[in-house]
């Protein structure tokens, strides 16, 4: 009997149906799990279809359509896959690359590795958050596959846009429970821009409320929403647990290991396409700075071959270049920089010798070399100022206090840091930082404050725009998975906040709701702790930038004042005692203050000068009884939190041992 095979060759199809050719029932298919019928009466009315080759779906690396500009001498090097591994935060990037480290022998079976290995940074591991990108390699059946792992919250989304243009294909990372969210859409969006093939990769498919299929329908969504192309919608579904080590094809038969993960990559990421003929050039994404090597240059090979000891041209753009020598020249093999002699087109490497290399940059040939198109990273929405420290404990604690000081570091974090931006402020020792967000800006503050610099900043204030007269403020979307019983206080401070709902779910079989809110920037400014404390500690925010909108009004984000120390001096427990009774103390008996310190929360709206400084007063008469004190607690606030807390009148003082507030000088306002 003949048969007749029907393929749909639409991305979001996936059934091929083969059935008689004299047969009348109707013919069905499926789209993402739902079946559709065509009816198929008689002989006469089947259906006509164009006498052709059907293809099986492939990957759709394998079909990427060639950009049409350019040159016919481009090959693929089918030896090396340049790869990034991006998702949102706390879905488990760096634990799958632990594992990928470990299961191709980078380590020694005896050597002791700790958890999270390219976590590096002292900052990262207390934080549990992957705050720069980074570079290693494994090898798997002869290929040489480059990893770069990559940062998950938004405000560091910078670093991501600067990786995608070494790679040729992404990694999505993917709760089994949570599915795609808020950052998982942006790493996306960008990579999808650029062409990338993407291999989905479901994680932690082992936690007992998995949903799988609901996360996979909702990436394909995903795709769908950001325009994707049907090629880059056909893409390769891997189910994985990375903290045991296990990979499979579905969710029920996971192998013993990651090999379907790795045969994955190598068959849909495809090598990259090089001019290996052609003049030398590449892009620099990363710098990175040691003392005996000075600054290394990290990037890409686009075109030619370097060399160690070559002389060639740094370029910034057609006319502006300058010569310069490779005087040492890495490759990535396993976890370290390895020497390499040459370095052909299509690898990943660093460079040493060029002092003055920039992010941006194009290292080519001496003689015939020309620019590639610098890195555009998106504009930042938040900003801080930055300026000397003026309380009366300046200079006790940190080893840098002067405003050049402080310049030249803010100066010095431009070098690498492309999302942020630092300008002049009003005054000689002010300085205004824009970044992507607090969490980036804060991140910087840590940082200068372990390298011992002692400074000022203000509150976080968003960076409007005004188009055509109108004033036009940046926007966010905001996702919080609470539980039921706190949603009603959670949807009342995102309303007080001007947040607009627009959709709302269940999540799992925990009892929790996916709330998905569109929110000006200035809303979210404090949002995090009053949403704990509404939830009792149980609600997850995340965030990520949407558009800029019109202004949306005047909004409160703090209701309570301040308690100010009224003179300089020593906490007592004697003054301590009273003063709790007006609000949460910030400060225990024997903690040195100042006058304008804020060392407290009062409890009605409104500023409270306090005295904590007053002593008992010592008299001869004796009493009958000793009166014990008893304190509360006093509230320990991070650097995150103050940040947070301080208003338009406060600052945060921040030296390398202490993190204080205080009332700014210059718009102190009269106390109650």
């Amino acid at each position: 009997m003949e048969k007749m095979a029907l393929t749909f060759q639409n991305s979001s199809f996936f059934t091929t149906t083969t059935l008689p050719k004299t047969s009348s029932s109707p013919l069905f298919f499926s789209k993402r799990n739902k079946r559709f019928a065509l009816p198929l009466s008689s002989s006469k009315s089947l259906l006509r279809f164009a006498t052709r080759n059907i293809k099986p779906i492939k990957c759709s690396i394998s079909e990427v359509t060639e950009p049409k500009t350019e040159k016919k001498k481009l090959m693929r090097r089918e030896d090396v896959r340049n790869i990034a591994i991006v998702a949102h935060v706390d879905h488990g990037k760096t634990t799958l690359v632990d594992a990928m480290l470990r299961q191709t022998k980078v380590f020694r079976d005896n050597q002791f590795v700790q958890e999270r290995i390219m976590d590096s940074n002292d900052l990262e591991r207390e934080r549990g958050i992957t705050i720069l990108s980074k570079n290693t390699s494994v090898t798997y059946k002869d290929a040489k596959i480059n990893i770069i792992d990559t940062p998950g919250h938004s405000d560091f989304g910078g670093e991501v846009e600067r990786i995608l243009n070494m790679v040729e294909g992404i990694l999505l990372v993917v709760d089994s429970v949570e599915g795609p969210m808020p950052q998982t859409r942006f790493v996306l969006k960008k990579a999808l821009e650029f062409g990338h093939a993407v291999v989905v990769v479901v994680n932690k498919i082992d936690r007992p409320s998995a949903r799988p299929d609901f996360v996979v329908n909702s990436t394909f969504e995903l795709f769908i929403e950001l325009n994707a192309t049907d090629e880059q919608c056909d893409f390769q579904v891997i189910y994985a647990s990375g903290i045991k080590g296990k990979a499979g094809l579905s969710p029920e038969d996971l192998a013993d290991d990651l090999g379907p993960l790795f045969e994955s990559i190598i068959r849909c990421i495809p090598g990259p396409r090089i001019d290996k003929d052609g003049s030398l050039q590449m892009l620099v994404t990363s710098t990175e700075f040691e003392g005996h090597k000075g600054r290394i240059a990290i990037g890409r090979l686009e075109a030619g071959v370097l060399e160690k000891g070559m002389e060639v041209k740094v370029c910034t753009s057609e006319d502006s270049c300058r010569y310069a020598r490779v005087s040492e020249l890495y490759v990535y093999e396993k976890f370290i920089r390895v020497p390499a002699e040459r370095v052909e087109a299509g690898d990943i490497c660093a460079v040493c010798g060029i002092s003055d290399i920039q992010i941006g940059e194009t290292i080519a040939d001496k003689l015939t070399g020309k620019p590639l198109p610098s890195i555009k990273v998106e504009e930042p929405t938040v900003k801080m100022s930055f300026s000397i420290n003026t309380s009366p404990f300046v200079g006790r604690e940190g080893k840098y206090v002067t405003s050049r000081n402080l310049r030249d570091r803010l100066y010095r974090e431009l070098e690498r840091n492309l999302a942020m931006k630092v300008e002049d402020g009003e005054t000689a020792d002010t300085f205004v930082v824009s970044g992507r967000g607090t969490l980036h800006i804060t991140i910087l503050i840590e940082n200068m404050r372990r390298e011992g610099f002692e400074f000022m900043v203000g509150p976080p204030k968003v960076i409007n725009k005004k188009v055509n007269d109108k004033v036009l403020e940046p926007y966010e979307i905001a996702t919080v998975e609470v539980p039921e019983v706190h949603m009603g206080a959670v949807v009342e401070l995102l309303g007080k906040r001007r947040g607009q709902m627009f959709d709302m779910q269940g999540v799992g079989s925990e009892g929790t709701t996916l709330l998905k809110y569109k929110i000006p920037t200035r809303g979210l400014l404090g949002l995090r702790n009053a949403i704990l404390t509404a939830s009792r500690g149980t609600a997850i925010l995340n965030t990520v930038f949407e558009c800029y909108g019109p202004w949306a009004g005047d909004m409160s984000t703090r209701d309570l004042g301040s308690l100010v120390a009224f003179e300089d001096g020593t906490s007592t427990s004697y003054a301590i005692a009273s003063s709790q009774e007006r609000g949460h103390m910030f400060i225990g008996p024997g903690a040195e203050v100042y006058k304008g310190q804020i060392i407290g929360i009062h409890q009605r709206a409104g500023d409270l000068s306090l005295n904590v400084c007053k002593k008992k007063a010592a008299t001869n008469i004796r009493s009958n009884k000793e009166q014990s004190v008893i304190l509360d607690t006093p509230l320990d606030y991070s650097l995150d939190d103050c940040i947070e807390y301080i208003q338009e009148d406060e600052l945060v003082e921040v030296t390398p041992q202490s993190i204080r507030m205080c009332k700014n000088p210059k718009l102190a306002k009269k106390g109650r």
